[in-house]
This record gives structure tokens, C-alpha cells and sequence, in this order.
């Protein structure tokens, strides 16, 4: 477990030094955050007007489907901007932003089919994990996991390669199981190191707001905005990094050989066959 978690902080030291060299990449990640959220405030206002959940099963699964795709849609082309820019810096070039949206954009008919694919595969899991039965939700986990898993180099496949969504799906599962295995280690490991410093943020950031409330309500909100703005800004960080680390794998994956930045660490060592 030690070890895992050693080579997981490597991993993200070396993306992090990618990132230090083109901090531009991380406005990819905040484009697509505040979209998402216009999205969403986009579809709840309308959804507290209408009383779509009220309006029988039909219309709640149509509903939350077309969130599902546009919010998909949203994420997944910024991802891809975010990829396709990384790419340029891991090859030695200087991406501007222009060049990641001129990427995402080539391929949007491919990114609107991978979003409806993505959309209905999330409508279905969230039926199983809301299902009283508890091995529905059980199994329902499972799935999704499973998805997340195949679907791990989709975004640099679409990006980089011409074909359509459900080939790039095939593409991705072919090349994390031929490549590596089943298990990422090396993309959990950045998850766990930022799930990690997110709740030693929140712990440090309740007890000073604690300690600060005893003296000023006024002072313990404003400790409070402060400490959730850093939780934003670590999370449009970590999108950052995850993007980088997938281009860095899939090129590996292709071309059998790690970028640079990511060669002292034996990349494919990160990734253990079950």
C-alpha cells in the first residue's frame, strides 16, 4: 500500500511539473466548470417550474437524460480541449487555447455521440443505484465502476484518432487491458492525493472557522469563502492534472514509450495486471 501510494505522489509531482510549464491548461477545467453549472441552473430553474418529477416516470427519465447529455457534452469537450492542448505541451510544443477548443471542435459530432452514449449509460446506472433492492445497487456499483474503467482513454482516443464514439470506446477498453491490465492505479493514486489534502483542507478550514465564529460570525464566513474558493481551485487543479496524465498514458499506450516527464517513473509500472 506504501508503495502504491509513493509511485501515485510521483505520478502527480510529474504532471504537476507539465502543468507548471503551460499554466494555460488549467483554464480548460474552470471553462468547463462554469459551463456545467450554467447547465445546471439552466435545467433546475424550469425543473422547480414545471414540476417535471411530478409528471409521471416518462417525463423524469427524459428529463434527467438531456441534463445527462448536455452536461456530458459540456465536460467532455473541454476534456477533450484539455487533452488535445497536453498533447502539444508532451510533444514539446507551446498549445495556446485556441488550438485545444480548434481540437475539441473538429471532433464534435464524435463528442455529441459519445455524450449520448455517456447520457444513457448514466440515466441507467442511476435507476440501479436509487433501486430499493439493495443488489440492484450493488450491482449497479459495480457497473459503474466498470465504466468508468473502460471509458478511462476515451477522450484521448476521440481527440486524437477519426473515429466515432462507440469505436472510440472499444479503442480505450482494447488499449487499458492490453496495455496495462484492469487496474489504474496510477489515476486512483492522483484521486486519492487530492482526496486527501480536499479533507485536511476541510478539517483546518472547520476549526478555524470554529475557533474564528467564537470571535466574529462576520470573520468565520469570510474563513469559510476562503476555504471553499481553495477547495474550487484544488479541484480545477486536479481536472488539470487528470488531463495530462491521460494524455501522457495514451501515448504511452500507442507508442509503447512514456513522454519525457513521465519516463523516471517507469509509467508502466503503475499499472499492475490482476
Amino acid at each position: 500500500m506504501f508503495d502504491k501510494f509513493s509511485r501515485s505522489w510521483e505520478l502527480v509531482k510529474a504532471s504537476a511539473a507539465v502543468l507548471r510549464s503551460d499554466k494555460e491548461l488549467m483554464v480548460f477545467p474552470v471553462v468547463s466548470a462554469v459551463a456545467t453549472l450554467v447547465v445546471l441552473a439552466t435545467f433546475l430553474v424550469p425543473m422547480i417550474g414545471w414540476r417535471v418529477f411530478s409528471q409521471g416516470a416518462a417525463s423524469s427519465v427524459i428529463w434527467v437524460f438531456l441534463f445527462y447529455f448536455c452536461q456530458y457534452t459540456v465536460i467532455v469537450f473541454c476534456n477533450s480541449a484539455l487533452v488535445a492542448a497536453a498533447m502539444i505541451r508532451l510533444d514539446g510544443g507551446d498549445p495556446t487555447l485556441a488550438d485545444g477548443f480548434n481540437a475539441a471542435k473538429a471532433r464534435l459530432p464524435s463528442i455529441l455521440g459519445y455524450a449520448a452514449i455517456a447520457a444513457t449509460v448514466g440515466v441507467l446506472l442511476k435507476r440501479m443505484k436509487d433501486d430499493d433492492n439493495l443488489l440492484m445497487r450493488i450491482v449497479g456499483g459495480g457497473l459503474g465502476a466498470a465504466w468508468t474503467l473502460a471509458t478511462f482513454l476515451v477522450v484521448p482516443v476521440l481527440v486524437h484518432q477519426e473515429v466515432g464514439p462507440f469505436e472510440a470506446l472499444k479503442r480505450s477498453a482494447n488499449l487499458l487491458k492490453r496495455t496495462w491490465g484492469e487496474n489504474a492505479i496510477g489515476n486512483v493514486g492522483i484521486g486519492m492525493a487530492f482526496g486527501l489534502i480536499s479533507f485536511a483542507i476541510i478539517v483546518v478550514g472547520a476549526l478555524l472557522a470554529f475557533v474564528a465564529a467564537q470571535l466574529s460570525l462576520a470573520l468565520a464566513v469570510s474563513i469559510v469563502v476562503l476555504f471553499v474558493i481553495g477547495l474550487l481551485l484544488l479541484g480545477v487543479y486536479q481536472a488539470a492534472l487528470s488531463g495530462i496524465y491521460a494524455a501522457a498514458l495514451y501515448r504511452y499506450a500507442m507508442e509503447g514509450e512514456a513522454p519525457p516527464a513521465f519516463r523516471a517513473l517507469q509509467l508502466e509500472t503503475a499499472f499492475a495486471a490482476k
